[in-house]
């Protein structure tokens, strides 16, 4: 039976849950949308693949030596790699948004992106011959400590105090990666200005499970904390009238955006638009509370950032265009379009 609203009430043995139908439809629409996305990725490159082949490979049947190494060890960790990397961008993007109470948020908001980049490049440049692995690490830590800096000189995480002096530590850094590329050497600044402009050409078995790790996580956090956020939203005072401690609920949930904003741009560089546009996308299709937005923004952000490099791969193949280059093409219009919604409240 369809209640107010539009929800349903599902009964799980002894769980009972509200959904709407209309939501769930749209979500399993958009996952459709993604695996389809994904499945021409993995078909279509330099070699076009049979669709047959590639499916023999994902379910590990015989298949020729070629098209397991094309499938298995190039496109395959490159499609996931995509889809993790946008799905932590768009929840830390919800997340922001619903911290800052601003809709133009995004996770560099607080120069995170930044921090973590020049985690990477000092591991990069600096110690060359240390395992790869060690440059997710070191790009973690960049986002938090840039992270930590903001918030405890504001004091306050929703305020407009953190949104400014975020965007002054984010100049701040820009400012430190320009100094970083002009004194390095030229064959490192090239390797550098790749892996900055957003690229998964080099994505790799060995970089999943961290990611995966730090989105599965993420996700069960925000998951969980869903409805204190939905709470949290209607004022402090009616927050804490419900229950809810909203310092400790905005501290969690920073952290958490902060994280995986840090491991996503320790993967695959600086992927812009995607955070800022993800949310407001997963608004119009699903609306609802907070557990819908987060669902929506994770897709959304996948959907996005898997199009994005297949399109960059495929568009003047062999050259490939980093997928933070196609994302800022399209994503400046779309930026704009929303400046101009909200032009009233601006």
């Amino acid at each position: 039976m369809v209640g107010l609203a539009g929800y349903r009430h599902v009964r799980l043995g002894p769980l009972a849950v509200r959904v709407r139908p209309r939501a769930v439809s749209v979500g399993l629409g958009l996952l459709l949308l993604l695996l389809a996305t994904a499945a021409f990725a993995l078909a279509r490159g330099s070699l076009v693949l049979p669709t047959r082949e590639v499916i023999a490979v994902l379910l590990g049947q015989d298949a020729p030596k070629a098209v397991l190494h094309i499938v298995a060890d190039v496109r395959l960790p490159r499609v996931l790699l995509a889809l993790l990397a946008g799905g932590m961008l768009g929840l830390a993007g919800a997340t922001m948004q619903s911290l800052t109470r601003n809709g133009l948020a995004d996770p560099g908001l607080i120069g995170v992106k930044e921090g973590a980049s020049i985690g990477v490049l000092a591991v990069l440049f600096f110690a060359p011959d240390v395992d790869p692995a060690w440059r997710p690490l070191a790009g973690l830590a960049g986002g938090l400590v840039t992270a930590l800096i903001v918030c405890a000189l504001a004091r306050d995480l929703s305020g407009l105090r953190f949104v400014l002096l975020g965007i002054g530590m984010s100049w701040l850094l820009s400012a430190g990666l320009l100094v970083f590329l002009t004194t390095a050497d030229v064959n490192d600044v090239e390797t550098a200005l790749v892996w900055l402009a957003g690229s998964l050409h080099g994505a790799a078995w060995p970089t999943l499970p961290g990611a995966a790790l730090w989105e599965g996580v993420g996700l069960v956090v925000l998951a969980a904390t869903a409805r204190g956020a939905d709470a949290s939203l209607l004022g402090r005072g009616a927050a804490i009238g419900l229950g809810v401690r909203p310092g400790m609920l905005d501290t969690v949930r920073l952290a958490v955006a902060v994280l995986m904003t840090a491991a996503a741009v320790s993967a695959v560089g600086s992927l812009g638009f995607v955070g800022l546009m993800a949310p407001h996308a997963a608004r119009l299709l699903l609306g609802g509370g907070q557990a819908g937005l987060l669902a929506g923004s994770a897709l959304v952000g996948a959907l996005m950032v898997l199009a994005a490099d297949t399109l960059g791969r495929l568009a003047f193949a062999p050259l490939q265009i980093p997928a933070g280059i196609v994302m800022a093409v399209c994503g400046v219009p779309v930026f704009l379009f929303m400046l101009w919604l909200r032009r009233d409240r601006l």
